[in-house]
């Protein structure tokens, strides 16, 4: 009963506090938003990995190329603060020539290449950035002049040029402003894309603001409000009564099928999905023993899964890689279910009489239902999953502190299978180690391939040393693949994107400068 009172007082507080806004939004182009999430943990683009997070980034910063607005295809990458690029015949050296004239927000200045080298040198230093992994192959970075930056790598990357996109760390921050906030520069960031920080309020929304020198043109919204309403039902009763104009929906198959018959609802769907894994964590007992391990992925009926899910929002995956990832390989077959050979394994390794494994789960709506999915599976083959059910940020926590077993994660990736096998199956990844990113099952088994592939300058055998990699992971059972959880969203009739939403990086449909909202 408190519980409910709770929600509905926080309901009512949230349309208070849109109200607050409705005298504004007559004035000016004010696009109101939900993600969803409780706040936002870092405005550092280098820092900022959290799915809240990652669409203000989207809106604030740009990279040396970009993902055009509406695609996540590697194939569609082109040029955003460098106009153009050349590279070497052996695709180890990288040129690219700057734009003139990009100013950063407010009055830090024009970009130019020290912006640049700073930025990617900052990228590439793990106590600097979360994504300094992904800098491996990069060697020396280099100003020629102003507005010229030189990139030698050790070896030619599949890969490099989603490094330096609009993406992670690829972001170009303001040496300036990064210099002489230091600490603050987190809640104060700076950068060059068509919206600017403004205001951040905890826990109830985050506000920025157009970029009116932005160099490709001035935005035709003024004002984004990016509101923290972490509830379905509160976002939901937000859009309905008009105080929402784009909100992160759920993903589910029978709620789409149901919002598009809405009249004023548009229903997008799109990659890249966040690939909905099972990670074993080998380092705890007993699921250091392979034939547990094996047992699980028996007793798991991922088709059950993702018929709840629904088809359309989460198609299954058939690899440790997520599906469409280049180098992805469904050779080594998916896991057969089969609860008798599940039994029959646990009885073997001295379990026949059952066990209990534990897991921290997240409580949002895209975890919590398909764990006690998979609770139930498990029950049937005498394995009791005792979850301890939290808020998402103490499951991001405890999950890379080793306090869960069995860890759910979604992650979307640059879609190559490099970074899927570096970040979640190579032993430098391992959580809890100082180059740690999410090897939550403490993988360590195909570290030679991975790294093999990803100095491979001949594609034929770099497909080949990813689908070994895949061979050598399925094989020990680290994970257990599920559905690839496409990213949903609505939004009014009255918001016109400016583009066609396939993709989006940044997991959000992407605003810019073309985006506009018409009048009621």
């Amino acid at each position: 009963m408190k519980r409910n009172i709770l929600s509905a007082t926080s309901a009512l507080a949230m349309l208070v506090f849109s109200g607050a806004f409705a005298g504004t939004a007559a004035q000016e182009k004010v696009l109101q938003i939900s993600a969803g999430g409780t706040d936002i943990a870092t405005l550092d683009a280098h820092r900022a990995s959290a799915t809240t997070d990652k669409a203000l980034v989207g809106w604030m910063y740009n990279g040396l190329v970009r993902f055009p607005p509406g695609s996540a295809d590697p194939k569609d990458l082109e040029s955003d603060l460098a106009e153009r690029w050349e590279t070497s015949a052996d695709r180890k050296t990288w040129t690219f020539f700057l734009r003139k004239g990009v100013k950063f927000h407010d009055n830090w200045g024009e970009l130019t290449a020290d912006d640049v080298v700073y930025s990617l040198k900052r990228a590439s230093d793990a106590k600097s950035s979360t994504f300094a992994a992904n800098f491996a192959s990069i060697d020396t970075i280099e100003k020629v002049d102003d507005y010229t930056v030189r990139i030698a790598l050790k070896y030619p990357d599949a890969n490099f040029l989603g490094t330096v996109s609009n993406y992670h760390g690829g972001n170009i921050v303001s040496k300036k402003a990064a210099e002489e906030l230091g600490a603050k520069y987190a809640s104060q960031p700076v950068g060059t894309g068509p919206f600017k920080f403004s205001e951040h309020v905890t826990q109830q929304y985050v506000k920025l603001v157009a970029h009116k020198d932005y160099f490709r043109g001035a935005p035709k919204i003024d004002t984004i409000m990016y509101r923290m309403i972490p509830s379905d039902s509160a976002r939901e009763l937000a859009f309905s009564s008009g105080e929402l104009d784009v909100m992160y929906a759920k993903r589910e198959q029978r709620w789409v099928n149901t919002a598009r018959k809405r009249g004023n609802m548009i229903v997008d769907i799109f990659r890249p999905g966040e690939f909905r894994t099972l990670h074993l964590n080998r380092s705890i007992p007993p699921l250091d023993d392979v034939r547990v391990r094996k047992a699980i992925a028996y007793a798991v009926n991922v088709d059950d899964i993702v018929r709840y899910v629904g088809k359309d929002v989460g198609p299954r995956g058939c690899s440790v890689v997520p599906p469409g990832y280049l180098g992805e390989d469904c050779s080594a077959g998916s896991y057969e279910y089969n609860p008798e050979k599940a039994k029959a394994l646990l009885a073997e390794a001295g379990h026949g009489n059952g066990l209990v494994i534990k897991s921290v789960v997240s409580n949002i709506s895209a975890q919590l239902p398909i764990m006690e999915i998979v609770q139930s599976q498990l029950a049937k083959v005498g394995i009791k999953l005792d979850m301890n059910v939290v808020d998402h940020p103490t499951y991001q926590s405890q999950s890379r502190k080793d306090a869960s077993a069995i860890v759910f994660y979604g992650a979307a990736r640059f879609p190559i299978a490099d970074t899927y096998l570096t970040e979640f199956y190579h032993s430098n990844s391992i959580v809890g180690k100082p180059t740690a990113v999410a090897n939550f099952s403490h993988c360590d088994v195909a570290d030679a391939e991975i790294d093999a592939a990803r100095a491979e300058s001949d594609p034929t055998k770099q497909l080949a040393l990813w689908k070994e990699a895949q061979r050598k992971i399925h094989e020990d059972v680290c994970s257990i693949p599920l559905f690839d959880l496409q990213q949903v969203w609505a939004r009014n009739e009255r918001v016109d994107l400016g583009y066609e939403l396939k993709g989006a990086m940044n997991l959000a449909p992407p605003i810019t400068e073309a985006t506009t909202l018409k009048s009621r």
